[in-house]
């Protein structure tokens, strides 16, 4: 049907309102709604996914990640081993019979890991924790990588924030008792790319350990790395300020061989090779994965972490051939942190929000990105080892099925609102839990 109208003497052929009317958004969803969730949730959960961040291994691995919890470090409800979720997880992935982990009964679930581990030797443990799942990939963010992870499943994204302390960092250590735990292990794993590149001691010139930076990077990225991966949230404050590279080689020159830099001077310094890193990263088509949410630990600062506090480096032009991802979205600052993915080489990735919110909550999020910039938004778990009971295994699936429920409700609401239609939602259910990120590695993953 056709709508006649005279206007200055033309004579106009317009669309009926009444075709136009889907169009129009509406601020709440119908009746309609839990029709809509029961439709997608079941194509959804059939969507092959790629894990942009997770932290696969056992819980025995040193190498799970570049850090450690420190003691006492109080983590969300959600995420502990009361949460009745986590054995609805043991109960699906290893038949698990109870409903809590006392320490009775997690001696069965201990066992049972045991001799499955026994049974899939190699990687064909953690493949299968893949497959029950229905994940195609996940990337392994982890200090090293392990050989009982399959390559063709598990990319490697490795850490570089060891490269900003080279110095004594006797000072750095006693800020705090959290930092008294990673600056060790920093020291620690700066020394592993010295003994990778059979280096002894560190360069003597500010020139020479540029050039050793960038050929751990390149070295690398030949034994894999996708990408490197920053934690500097949780030693220092991410505002990065310019300094020239005279003002760092000096400082390198002065601290190498003996003395303690201020912290103002550590920080000049760090602000360079933190620059230097991301620019290596353009060079080398290495994307950049920066740590943006909340952290571990009673002393991490979450001002001092604020994702906003990024901006003057991901809106730098310098740096428009790098790829950005903002590791965890900015949470919980994910309306900002939405904002920042409007540069055409910055992304989210949304993992640990789904850990730390229920999926009612998550929705939330998930929706407002997608009603935002839809196509810069990556799925991912944060899978972590929390000990011997509750493993990578649990938090995958705690991660997985979060997501994919959490999902569903939010494309659901857009359908029934008016937003979008759910051929468009599938489309972007596809984008968010697998393509978007995988077009950020070409030739790299699948």
């Amino acid at each position: 049907m056709l709508l006649r109208m005279q206007v200055g003497g033309l004579l106009l052929v317009l669309p009926a309102l009444s075709n136009l009317a889907p169009a129009q958004a509406r601020p709440f969803p119908g009746p309609d709604l839990q029709q809509i969730y029961q439709r997608l949730l079941p194509r959804i959960e059939k969507i092959p996914a790629f894990d942009h961040h997770a932290h696969p291994g056992f819980a025995d691995d040193p190498d799970v990640d570049a850090m450690a919890s420190p003691p006492n470090a109080n983590v969300p409800s959600r995420t502990r081993d009361d949460n009745p979720e986590l054995a609805v997880a043991s109960h699906e992935l290893f038949g698990y019979p109870y409903n809590d982990f006392s320490p009775e009964h997690a001696k069965w679930l201990i066992q049972k890991k045991n001799d499955l581990k026994k049974q899939l030797a190699g990687p064909a443990y953690f493949n299968s924790i893949l497959d029950k799942l229905n994940i195609e990939m996940s990337v392994a963010n982890r200090a090293m990588v392990a050989d009982y992870l399959d390559p063709k499943r598990f990319a490697w994204v490795f850490f570089a924030d060891s490269f900003l302390w080279p110095f004594n960092n006797q000072v750095e250590a006693e800020r705090n008792p959290d930092e008294g735990v990673y600056i060790p292990l920093q020291e620690k794993m700066l020394h592993r790319w010295m003994q990778q590149e059979n280096v002894t001691t560190l360069p003597a010139t500010f020139a020479l350990y540029l050039k050793f930076i960038s050929k751990v990077l390149e070295d690398n990225q030949k034994r894999g790395g996708i990408a490197m991966k920053f934690e500097v949230a949780y030693f220092r404050p991410t505002t990065f300020s310019d300094p020239s590279r005279e003002q760092a080689r000096k400082i390198y020159q002065t601290y190498i061989d003996t003395g303690i830099p201020s912290e103002e001077e550590y920080r000049t310094f760090q602000d360079y090779i933190f620059r230097y890193l991301i620019q290596e990263g353009g060079r080398l088509h290495l994307p950049v994965h920066i740590h943006t949410a909340v952290g571990i630990g009673n002393y991490f600062n979450l001002s001092q972490g604020n994702i906003m506090n990024l901006e003057s480096v991901i809106r730098d032009p310098r740096y428009v051939a790098t790829v950005f991802v903002m590791i965890h979205g900015g949470y919980p600052l994910e309306r900002e942190a939405i904002w920042l993915s409007a540069m055409p080489n910055v992304y989210l990735d949304s993992s640990f929000g789904e850990l730390a919110q229920y999926p009612s909550a998550f929705k939330n999020t998930l929706k407002m990105w997608l009603e935002t910039f839809p196509e810069k938004i990556t799925f991912g778990t944060d899978c972590f080892p929390y000990d011997q009971v509750i493993g990578s295994e649990e938090t995958y699936w705690l991660g997985v099925k979060s997501s994919r429920q959490a999902l569903a409700g939010a494309l659901a609401e857009m359908i029934s609102e008016g937003e979008i239609n759910e051929a468009r939602a599938l489309e972007m259910a596809h984008a968010y839990l697998h393509d978007t990120a995988v077009k950020l590695y070409p030739g790299k993953v699948h």
